[in-house]
């Protein structure tokens, strides 16, 4: 499994395509601003990591993500993805869960209007 740790990503679809990597002590924020950090990846692992982007995790497949935030900037965090493993996390932002499937939380704090619709 490939390993990112302690780096900050502002910029469009970071990670896109990410497949098989843990992210830990990550921030993803930044004057660029970029939307879809992790869009289109599989088998990922979050982990300690700040998210402030918009639209953080679109269309991925095995996602787990542990003692996190997702902030109420991440507008749309978790949109059309299944398989996924959410614990010890702060989930703030509009509309949080879209369309996804075969999700387990666990231990979060949830502060998202219209979430898991």
């Amino acid at each position: 499994m490939k390993k990112i740790v302690g780096k900050t990503f502002d910029e469009e679809r970071a990670c896109y395509g990410l497949k098989d990597t843990e992210v830990s002590l990550c921030n993803f924020s930044g004057p660029a601003d970029g939307e879809s950090p992790f869009k289109e990846c599989s088998d990922i692992k979050v982990n300690a990591t700040k998210v402030e982007l918009r639209y953080p995790f679109w269309h991925n497949t095995g996602l787990e993500i542990n003692a996190s935030a997702l902030t109420e900037t991440c507008r749309a965090s978790l949109w059309y993805s299944s398989d996924i493993k959410i614990t010890s996390t702060q989930i703030k932002g509009v509309k949080a869960l879209r369309e996804c499937s075969d999700i387990f939380i666990n231990n979060c704090i949830i502060d998202s209007e219209e979430f898991a619709w």
